[in-house]
């Protein structure tokens, strides 16, 4: 299965995605911003960064800017729950599979997963 990163600010968010696709076998690292999630990218071997747009430190957009700089074969998968932050991710088109919207369900986001890796 693959190695995932997630950055997301909301604790209970971030354990409920991870516990979501460990049970699909997947192996996750969770980080609280976009500015640790870039520290955890250094360990490299990551298939899919899954990243919250709007957090502090680093917002999502500038880690996919970044991310997809240093590696660019990783997978990048933005969540939002703001439709305007949705629309700063126009710029990332070109370096993201897709922008998934907040709240999601469980099989919603293991299903945008699953996408984003077949990509």
């Amino acid at each position: 299965m693959a190695k995932i990163l997630i950055t997301e600010d909301e604790d209970s968010l971030r354990i409920f995605v991870a516990r979501a696709l460990r049970l699909d076998g997947h192996e996750t690292v969770e980080a609280p911003d976009g500015a640790a999630g870039l520290d955890a990218l250094t360990e490299g071997g990551f298939d899919l960064l899954l990243s919250d747009i709007r957090m502090p430190v680093m917002d999502g957009i500038e880690l996919a800017h970044k991310a997809a700089a240093a590696h660019p074969a990783l997978k990048i998968l933005l969540m939002t729950g703001y439709a305007e932050q949705r629309e700063r991710a126009d710029d990332l088109a070109s370096k993201i599979v897709d922008v998934v919207s907040k709240p999601f369900s469980l099989p919603d986001i293991r299903r945008a997963v699953a996408q984003a890796l077949a990509a």
